[in-house]
């Protein structure tokens, strides 16, 4: 499940992160399938944490370039904003038992 979904995650997101990084996702991915044809649990648990190694620098990269368009977004309503007027406005707290009908 993990070779899939980090297989699939480089194919969306691959854009987002350096060719070196995306070897050693492919690497890591070639390993843990080679590892798990075979029966040795801890060669199979050491290629899984690699490859979940390799794939947290793509979520990362992923997760920073959200950040970034967020920011962009952000600063673009900000901008659009600054022409709103905005006008103060007093208010009174009425309490529940003197609520006018």
């Amino acid at each position: 499940a993990l070779v899939h979904q980090t297989e699939k995650q480089v194919e969306e997101h691959g854009d987002k992160v350096s060719d070196e990084v995306k070897a050693e996702i492919k690497t890591a991915s070639d390993e843990l399938k080679e590892a798990r044809e075979g029966d040795n649990i801890a060669d199979i648990q050491a290629k899984h944490q690699a490859l979940m190694t390799a794939a947290m620098k793509l979520g990362e990269a992923i997760y920073a370039s959200q950040q970034d368009e967020a920011a962009t977004a952000d600063a673009a309503a900000d901008a659009a904003a600054d022409g709103d007027d905005v006008v103060d406005a007093d208010f009174e707290e009425v309490d529940g038992d003197q609520k006018s009908a």
